[in-house]
């Protein structure tokens, strides 16, 4: 699917930040895109500015990257400083693995390594809390390549668990929301990752490079329909807008 120029398109735009300079927003940004949305692209990393208020977009997203949200680095602060932007606006926010760490950072949580320094590296099992199971139907398992987590920031839900990092997705309000996994990666994204990653998967905890393909083979059509559905309750679509759904929240 081709990703329109935001700069060219009418169509609402979403703001979209990268973190390495080949990196792709994978099956999420084509989704945004078949959903009539258009791709503001910005990395910061690479001195790209984002914006001081949201009103020019209809929502934002934070995908990840091998850096952590505790490193020094000035856009890795900045970032963080910037998500009370969507979250005091109430606009749309995700993030995704690193971005919702940031998230997290933001909102005056905490980000650190497993106990055991087992990583996340392959798909792994997650399970939706009561909270996570009236708002979705999850996959089994996911794809995950993390080797920190994040704890639960006060006001936020937790909506999804699993056995070595327990907290997997979480909703702050009614539309922001951090996952720990990543559902918007493509078999190419896969076949990098593995390939320029492979050092990666002698880690504690972490899978054989045979095992994320298998993993996909076997659990990717039910991302998808997560990343579907997902993508109906967050955000809809250009002319539809998704409408929040209400529920008792820690948030509320």
């Amino acid at each position: 699917m081709r990703l329109e120029p935001f700069e060219t398109s009418p169509s609402p735009k979403i703001l979209v930040v990268l973190h390495q300079e080949n990196s792709s927003p994978g099956r999420v940004g084509q989704e945004l895109v078949k959903r009539g949305f258009a791709l503001d692209i910005r990395k910061p990393r690479f001195d790209d500015t984002l914006p001081d208020t949201m009103s020019d977009h209809a929502g934002a997203v934070i995908f990840g990257g091998p850096m952590s949200a505790n490193d020094p680095d000035g856009f890795v602060q900045k970032e963080i400083d910037w998500i009370k932007v969507p979250l005091c606006e109430e606009k749309p926010f995700l993030g995704i693995c690193l971005g919702a760490q940031m998230m997290v950072k933001q909102m005056g949580g905490t980000v650190s390594a497993h106990r055991d320094e087992l990583v996340e590296i392959g798909y792994y099992p997650i399970q939706p809390t009561l909270v996570g199971e009236k708002l979705l139907s999850w996959p089994k398992k996911v794809y995950q390549w993390h080797k920190e987590g994040f704890d639960l920031p006060a006001g936020c839900d937790l909506l999804a668990s699993g056995p070595s990092y327990p907290n997997q997705a979480i909703r702050y309000g009614h539309n922001a929301f951090g996952i720990q996994f990543h559902p918007e990666l493509t078999h190419s994204m896969l076949v990098r990752w593995t390939t320029k990653g492979a050092p990666r998967m002698s880690l504690p905890g972490a899978q054989m490079r045979r095992d994320h393909f298998a993993g996909r083979y076997i659990y990717d059509a039910a991302v998808r329909s997560w990343l579907d559905d997902f993508m109906d309750l967050w955000i809809g679509t250009a002319t539809s807008p998704a409408v929040s759904t209400s529920f008792s929240s820690a948030a509320e």
